[in-house]
C-alpha cells in the first residue's frame, strides 16, 4: 500500500508515484511525475475527477487484485476497474517509461499487464504510449487537458 506522504520511484529514478496537490489547491491526487526536475511536472493523474480533501488517501492492491484508491472511512475514490478477479499474486510497478503497471508476480520479464496507466493517459503523451481506438479491446486512448493549473480534472481540449 502507498499512503499520503510516501512515494514509489521507478528503478532508474526517472519517475515517481505519490500524492500531490497541484498549484495552490489543497485537494490531494495520486499521480506520476518526473523525479529529477526542479518543477514538479505531473504526467498522469489517477483520480482526476474525484480528489481527496485531506491526507487520508491510501493506494492499495486489494484482495481481488484490483488497484484501489481509498479515502476517509475506506470509501473508494478511484479504481483500476479490472474486469475479473485475479487468482495469482499481483505486483504494482512503476516502470522507467512512466507506465504504472499491475502484473502477475510471475510475469516479471513479460509485457503482459493486468492493467497499465498508459491505457488511461491524462494530459501527457509519453514515449511508448498509444492513442486512438484499440479495436481488440474497444479501449479509446486520448489525452485531455487539465481544467486549470490547480485542477487536473478534464478540461476543454481533447
Amino acid at each position: 500500500s502507498l499512503s499520503d506522504g510516501r512515494t514509489l520511484v521507478s528503478k532508474e529514478g526517472s519517475f515517481e508515484l505519490g500524492f500531490f496537490s497541484p498549484g495552490s489547491s489543497k485537494n490531494r491526487y495520486v499521480g506520476i511525475w518526473y523525479e529529477n526536475m526542479p518543477v514538479k511536472t505531473v504526467v498522469w493523474v489517477a483520480n482526476r475527477i474525484n480528489p481527496i480533501n485531506d491526507s487520508s488517501g491510501l493506494l492499495v492492491v486489494n484482495e481481488t487484485g484490483n488497484l484501489v484508491l481509498t479515502s476517509q472511512n475506506k470509501s473508494v475514490v478511484w479504481s483500476a476497474n479490472l474486469s475479473k478477479e485475479v487468482q495469482t499474486p499481483v505486483v504494482l510497478q512503476l516502470l522507467d517509461s512512466g507506465n504504472l503497471v499491475l502484473r502477475g508476480e510471475r510475469d516479471g520479464g513479460s509485457e503482459t499487464y493486468l492493467w497499465q496507466s498508459f491505457d488511461y493517459p491524462s494530459d501527457t503523451l509519453l514515449p511508448g504510449m498509444k492513442l486512438g481506438w484499440d479495436f481488440k479491446t474497444g479501449l479509446e486512448r486520448r489525452i485531455t487537458s487539465w481544467k486549470s493549473s490547480d485542477d487536473p480534472s478534464p478540461g476543454d481540449f481533447i
